[in-house]
This record gives structure tokens, sequence and C-alpha cells, in this order.
């Protein structure tokens, strides 16, 4: 089975990280870890938007986790970009080693004001295995009860299904079990 490297980044909410490594350990037993990642944020940072360009903090990551036998997912809560998009929830090495999710869209209270704690952890949930799909090899899935679906907003992220369906699943199986 896989071992995933979970690398919170400026995360400070540890209630939602406990219940984000309690989830992710229902699918891979204990093979879930936090490590520290030094990383160099504001190196990556696009002071006219706002943001933090994904693609550089990936390659970062890469540099200092040569010695990890796994996934490494990055978790941030800030807002992400790559240039040809306006934001993303996430990005990831298909068929590799890293992926990276933001969980600043998924609150919300970025759209309502209203805090959802619940549903920032389904919305976490359905992004944080989407990404990690990519790292099994998935690409975006056509079928809306599948978590490989790709989303643009967030209402899609809502919308799509919480775990792989039977096609995406059967893809990784053998790497979650």
């Amino acid at each position: 089975m896989v071992k995933v490297f979970l690398a919170p980044i400026q995360f400070s909410n540890t209630q939602l990280l406990k219940n984000i490594i309690e989830k992710l350990r229902e699918v891979f037993t204990d093979n879930v870890e936090i490590i520290n990642l030094p990383i160099d944020i504001e190196s990556v940072r696009s002071v006219e938007r706002n943001q933090y360009y994904s693609t550089k903090i990936l390659a970062q990551a890469i540099q200092h986790t040569t010695g990890y036998d796994g996934k490494v997912l990055i978790l941030v809560d800030f807002d992400l970009y790559v240039p040809v998009f306006t934001f993303l929830y996430g990005e990831a090495q298909l068929n590799g080693k890293h992926s990276i999710v933001s969980l600043c869209r998924l609150h919300e209270e970025f759209y309502s004001g209203v805090t959802n704690d619940e549903l920032l952890l389904v919305r976490a949930m359905k992004e944080i295995y989407h990404e990690l799909g990519h790292n099994f090899g998935l690409i975006h899935c056509k079928d809306w009860d599948c978590v490989m679906h790709q989303s643009a907003i967030i209402e899609e992220v809502d919308i799509k299904g919480g775990f792989y369906c039977g096609e995406c699943f059967e893809k990784v199986k053998g790497v979650l079990h």
C-alpha cells in the first residue's frame, strides 16, 4: 500500500487537519504521516493576484522529498493559481508523487459568509482524493458521481461524488489495498 505524506504549509486549523488525517487513514490505513517542508512561500506569491503559484510550490517540494517513498500531498489555506486560470483548488503530477490542495475557496464563508466545518471537510476530501487520483494516474472522469470529475466552480465540487466511481476505483485499487 502507498504511503501518503501530508505536508501542511501555513495551515492553522488543527481540528480540520486531524479530521483529514482520520479520513485518509480510512482509505490508507496507518500509512499517513505529517511532514514539514521548508517551502519559501513568499517567493511564489503574486502580489498583483494575492495568490500563490502552485506549480512553483510543487517544484520546491520535489527538491525536498527525494527520500520519501509515497505520495506527498501539500495542504494550504491560501489561494492558488497558475497563469492560465483565475484560481485552482489543487494541482497534481499525473502518475507522479506530488500534489497540492488549497482549502481557501472550499470554505463556505468564502461564498456566503457562513462557516460550515462539515461542508469544508467534505469539500476538502473531494479535492484531496481528486489530486491523489491524478498521482495514481487517473484523468478527469465524465461521471458526476466520481471524485475525479473536473470542478471549475464550487457548485461542481458540491455536486460531484465523494469518492472514486467503480471504473476509477478499479484503476487505483491495487494501490489502495
